[in-house]
């Protein structure tokens, strides 16, 4: 993808989070059962935590009762002032993934939940693994989801209506879907393949990876827990 579309694309993306985030944080109150299920059995008291693309810090749903150093990040300042209403006593930032804030080796983990399929081109969703891989301490484990679209026959015919009307630039795989009557979303759809490939080639070692099935729903993420080696660069 043209790096220039692909700045566009973010912009759009945080413009469209600005403006839905309200209602946007009403439909994500809460994390899913199924993932704090499989997460929690790698979470440790008093451990330093980074969550990119915090949304209204709906993961702290993870930590309750814990004693945790934790920390949000969000493009959207929108999303931002939603998570502060909900959780006044944590620390959020409005900042960028591809430039975060924080020295190297700072944080104990690293959770990016419903993001990575945000971020348009194979470059920067590099990028962004490698920001991550740099603020995680030695050892320090990552955990990403993304949506699972892949056997969601309208998107594929949605991806190939738009390349039909040269909606140039796009890279396979890539779709827009829409928030109610006026919001278009870009999304990546993965594959488990890509998505292990790309975790790979940015220098973690995957530890585990699935598929987690919304209960009652047909709704999926592929998800991925990953530590950073102390060999890596």
């Amino acid at each position: 993808m043209d790096q220039d579309l692909a700045q566009k694309l973010l912009e759009k993306t945080k413009s469209n989070f600005n403006r839905i985030a309200s209602e946007f944080s009403h439909t994500r109150r809460y994390l899913w059962p199924e993932l704090v299920n499989l997460f929690r059995g790698y979470i440790k008291y008093g451990e330093s935590v980074l969550d990119i693309g915090c949304g209204n810090g709906r993961l702290l749903d993870l930590y309750i009762g814990m004693i945790v150093d934790y920390v949000g990040i969000d493009n959207s300042e929108k999303q931002i002032e939603e998570a502060i209403k909900r959780y006044p006593n944590r620390v959020f930032l409005t900042g960028d993934a591809l430039n975060l804030p924080f020295s190297e080796n700072y944080f104990d983990k690293v959770f990016s939940i419903a993001v990575l399929h945000e971020i348009p081109s194979s470059e920067l969703r590099k990028k962004f693994l490698q920001e991550a891989k740099r603020v995680l301490k030695d050892n320090g484990l990552i955990f990403l989801t993304v949506w699972d679209l892949r056997n969601r026959k309208l998107l594929s015919l949605k991806y190939s209506f738009l390349r039909l009307i040269k909606r140039s630039g796009l890279d396979k795989g890539d779709v827009f879907i829409r928030w109610g009557r006026e919001v278009e979303r870009y999304y990546h759809v993965f594959g488990e393949k890509e998505i292990r490939k790309l975790v790979k080639e940015a220098g973690f070692d995957i530890i585990e990876m699935g598929v987690a099935k919304k209960e009652k729903s047909k709704k999926a993420n592929i998800y991925l827990i990953a530590k950073k080696s102390s060999l890596s660069l």
